[in-house]
């Protein structure tokens, strides 16, 4: 009955997977130009197709870093960067979800003895939503492997949602803005200041993590290995 479980999990991934490479749906959420073209053909739905397709990206662990660039291309630099950030916490909670309650025994079966999963429960364990925020912050772990490894932990989801929406806003909020920005005024002086600042605010964002490790006790080389 398990295997059958497991079979029929696999087929229906594979079954998605085909079908979104059939349409040509999976090339074009992995191909910017094509990604921004297709979403931008959609007028107003656009926002709802670009939720839907970044959420997709988040389930199935595909790439995602082009999205919050797109975002700010197709729909500007605001109103990119709020709707890049609301489509990754959407869809990082998604995977969350999927792990915690539909396919929690099936992830624990394959990846329950995987060095990053392990990592992240006993981290966890020990050191709660703190852990998380570490991590977020860090990219010491693959984002798409987090939020299925976070869904096997103690964390409420509330948490998890909330947390990593604060700590992907300031990335979301900069790589859409400067993309956007660029997009509609090109290289400019400018545009050379606007980097600067967003450089001090992602250093700023650096320190945290450093005194989360400092004050919890926790060896970040430790943890990329």
């Amino acid at each position: 009955m398990k295997f059958l479980k497991i079979g029929l999990i696999v087929a229906a991934i594979a079954a998605v997977l085909f079908g979104a490479k059939q349409t040509g749906i999976l090339d074009i959420i992995t191909d910017i130009e094509s990604l921004q073209n297709w979403i931008a053909s959609f007028g107003a739905m656009g926002y709802v197709v670009f939720l839907v397709a970044y959420v997709f990206a988040c389930i199935f662990m595909l790439p995602g870093s082009a999205f919050t660039i797109v975002a700010g291309i197709v729909f500007g630099p605001v109103q990119g960067g709020i709707l890049a950030l609301v489509a990754a916490t959407v869809g990082a909670s998604a995977a969350f979800i999927v792990a915690r309650f539909l396919l929690r025994g099936t992830i624990m079966k394959k990846f329950g003895t995987n060095p990053i999963f392990k990592k992240i429960d006993d981290g966890v364990a020990q050191n709660g939503t703190s852990f998380l925020i570490l991590t977020r912050l860090v990219p010491v772990f693959p984002f798409s492997l987090q939020n299925y490894a976070y869904g096997l932990t103690g964390l409420s989801l509330s948490t998890f949602a909330l947390v990593s929406m604060i700590t992907m806003a300031p990335g979301a909020f900069i790589f859409a803005y400067m993309a956007g920005d660029i997009a509609t005024n090109g290289v400019s002086a400018m545009l050379l200041v606007k980097f600067a600042a967003a450089g001090l605010v992602l250093f700023g964002m650096s320190l945290i993590p450093k005194y989360i490790a400092k004050k919890k006790g926790i060896d970040m080389a430790e943890l990329s290995k």
